[in-house]
């Protein structure tokens, strides 16, 4: 067996260095008793930055950065010398380059013969990369527990906003920014607007001054959620500065250098918002601060997916527990409702019963009075001329003629009346203020019904303008009063009153026959006899009076009820027995401009000449031979028609014609309106005068001539007749 050699007794100073500059991971310094170095291995060099040369002769202290370093060396051997043992714990150390890193050393004496004491060694390890190591975990730990803390927060709370301000504050806490926000992704109708739900490290008033982020090339990609963007300095990205006005940050707003954003997208794939986080040194946020944020992003995203759908649920049970709520209160209440609403429909039916009743006299009525206006026609033309050729002598026929014409004008005003109420007459509606009509008549009115009625007009200030046939309304209103005058016989007082008033839908609902809108009223009350419900009931149909025989018509309701119905308004009526009675008109307010008219002075009866031409067009004959008469009479060429197509013949062949004087309905097909329209284009230049004794045609629309049209209404006089053919042939 091979013999090993004998260990030398001692090592010699050239052993001893080689062996501690073998350990270049570890500085090795030896000192004299007063702490000056004396020996500088590898180590110390490699892991120090001073070479053994400049480190000979001079004291540790340099290695203490901080004001601990001149009596931290004398500590640390004064320890040694004590226990054996000195420093031992960690800490900063400074290199020659100034730079710092953690390390721990210790301090040991060196003794001769084992007693007395030479000097010191002095050992340095490098700790750094544990440190760092132990420090990374720390961070790591910590931010899981701000993660799980968070998470834990977001599965209870329900508020959306804090539940999002939890996010925000945790995102901070996480990554170490300055400041963060969050910003929900509300896009306006240009989608560039986002509104501040949450503000984490800065005061919301930071914020306040300056607009939302808008759909720039730093923020777009957030809200777009195409993924994180990180820059280490915002400033100096290419994305940074490209959108007009402020081409970046605005003045005044915080200082970001480090930014980091990161989208918040929900289980359906739709970008709820972004989280947004900076911070003013530049190179703060790392490729481990974007994969925390996308943890609590994608926890945020299902914190707020769940509130959404609890919000959503409980606003599901609110709805529900009201409509239940409401279907209790229904039920409660349903047997009442069936009532209103039988009773709400028995009235619409009898109203709409009364309706139907009033349409269908008033077409009988109209038929009626159609047909009487021209057999007047016949009868007032024929006492006209009768009147004319009478000679002086024969007064007592005369006389005759006279009484019978009173009879024909007074029949002529009973089938004017017939059509008033039935909606039939022809009106020429006018702008006019109603307060300066009913002001104008009081007067008359004052006269009408004599001393023992006391007449009271009172007029609403500012008073609407109406547009309807001023004649027609005076009429109406006049006729009310001598209604009020019969139910005072002994005298009373009669107010006329007039108001702008807005009917509304719940009145319209219960008043089938009136829309809702702006109204002028007239209000004709009296302290009469009053009515009962039942004489109420009849009061407007036609031909129905409480007077006794041969002292009215029973027209005067009728026809006020027809003109104002006709006039697109309303009439109610309201009365008691004893108590008197007051007919309110309603009438559509006029929205354009008010026009007064001049009045017109009593025309002549004027004559015409052999070489202006006429053509009547009339299928009653013996209307149509009145007329022409009446014409030749007055001195013009006159020629007759008794239908369409033969005027039109007469038109196409005859030398001159000045004027077309024509009966609107007209047999064959063709109506004067249709003949009119044909006869202007074989001669532009030709005047038309129509007549009709109905409404209903093609002249007139919704009670109203049309625009341009001149109209003789049957039965008419040889004056008025002579009067508008010399208007149309001199105009």
């Amino acid at each position: 067996m091979p013999q090993r050699p004998p260990l030398p007794e001692t090592i010699t100073a050239s052993q001893w260095r080689q062996i501690v500059n073998g350990a270049t991971d570890t500085a090795i310094i030896s000192t004299d008793p007063e702490g000056r170095v004396t020996s500088w291995n590898a180590g110390a060099q490699l892991i120090l930055g001073w070479t053994e040369a400049e480190m000979l002769g001079r004291t540790l202290e340099i290695l203490f950065p901080g004001e601990d370093g001149p009596g931290r060396i004398a500590r640390e051997m004064a320890d040694a010398v004590a226990t054996g043992r000195g420093g031992g714990d960690e800490g900063w150390r400074r290199r020659k380059d100034g730079t710092l890193f953690w390390a721990t050393g210790e301090v040991a004496p060196i003794r001769e013969d084992g007693s007395a004491i030479v000097g010191f060694i002095k050992i340095v390890r490098d700790r750094t990369q544990r440190r760092q190591a132990e420090e990374a975990l720390r961070t790591h730990r910590h931010r899981l527990e701000i993660l799980n803390k968070a998470g834990s927060a977001l599965a209870i709370e329900h508020d959306l906003e804090r539940l999002v301000q939890i996010v925000t504050d945790a995102g901070v806490e996480l990554i170490g920014a300055q400041f963060g926000a969050f910003f929900y992704n509300v896009l306006s109708d240009a989608g560039e607007s986002y509104m501040l739900y949450t503000l984490s490290g800065a005061p919301r008033e930071a914020f306040a001054g300056f607009p939302m982020p808008r759909n720039t090339a730093v923020f777009a990609p957030t809200f777009g959620g195409e993924g994180i963007v990180r820059s280490d300095d915002i400033t100096q990205d290419p994305r940074y500065g490209q959108n007009a006005p402020r081409q970046g940050m605005p003045e005044g707003h915080l200082p970001v250098r480090s930014y980091l954003a990161v989208p918040v997208i929900s289980r359906s794939g739709g970008v709820i918002g972004g989280l947004f986080f900076g911070h003013a040194e530049p190179a703060i946020f790392n490729e481990q601060s974007e994969g925390f944020l996308l943890g609590l992003a994608a926890e945020a995203a299902v914190a707020i997916d769940n509130a959404r759908l609890r919000q959503a649920n409980e606003a599901e049970i609110r709805d529900r527990r009201r409509a239940e709520e409401a279907l209790r209160q229904l039920n409660a209440t349903l047997e009442a409702e069936v009532r209103q609403r039988t009773e709400q429909l028995r009235t619409h039916e009898e109203a709409l019963r009364q309706a139907q009743k009033m349409e269908a006299i008033g077409q009988l009525t109209g038929g009626v009075a159609h047909d009487f206006n021209n057999l007047l026609q016949i009868i007032m033309g024929s006492l006209e001329t009768l009147l004319r050729e009478l000679p002086p002598e024969s007064s007592r026929l005369a006389r005759a003629a006279a009484n019978a014409m009173t009879g024909a004008r007074r029949a002529a005003s009973l089938t004017q009346r017939l059509l008033a109420f039935a909606r039939r007459q022809p009106l020429a509606p006018k702008p006019l203020t109603v307060n300066l009509l009913v002001n104008g008549m009081s007067e008359m009115i004052q006269r009408t019904l004599g001393e023992t009625i006391a007449v009271e007009v009172v007029v609403a200030a500012g008073g609407w303008t109406v547009e309807v046939d001023p004649t027609e309304l005076e009429g109406a209103i006049l006729n009310l009063c001598v209604n009020a005058r019969d139910a005072m016989p002994e005298g009373g007082r009669l107010t006329i009153e007039t108001a702008n008033v807005e009917v509304d839908r719940a009145y319209a609902a219960s008043h089938p026959d009136v829309a809702p809108g702006q109204y002028v009223t007239i209000s004709v009350s009296d302290t009469g006899v009053g009515m009962t419900s039942e004489t109420i009931g009849k009061a407007f149909e036609p031909f129905f009076t409480t007077k006794p025989v041969g002292q009215g018509t029973g027209l005067g309701l009728s026809q006020v009820y027809g003109f104002v119905r006709q006039s697109g308004g309303h009439v109610t009526l309201y009365s008691e027995p004893d108590q008197g009675t007051t007919v309110r008109l309603y009438l559509p307010r006029f929205h354009g401009r008010t026009e007064e008219a001049s009045a017109a002075a009593e025309p002549p009866m004027p004559a015409g000449s052999p070489e202006e031409t006429i053509l009547v067009v009339e299928d009653d004959a013996d209307v149509r031979a009145q007329s022409v008469q009446t014409l030749r009479d007055l001195g013009y060429r006159v020629i007759e028609a008794g239908d369409g197509p033969t005027a039109l013949r007469t038109l196409e062949t005859a030398d001159r014609l000045d004027l077309l004087f024509t009966d609107v309905v007209l047999p064959n097909s063709m109506t004067g309106a249709e003949l009119a329209a044909r006869a202007g284009a074989l001669r532009p230049a030709l005047k038309v005068l129509f007549t009709t004794g109905y409404a209903r045609n093609a002249i007139v629309h919704h009670g109203r001539l049309d625009r341009g049209v001149e109209l003789l209404v049957k039965p008419f006089s040889a004056t008025a007749l002579a009067a508008r053919v010399r208007d149309l042939l001199d105009s």
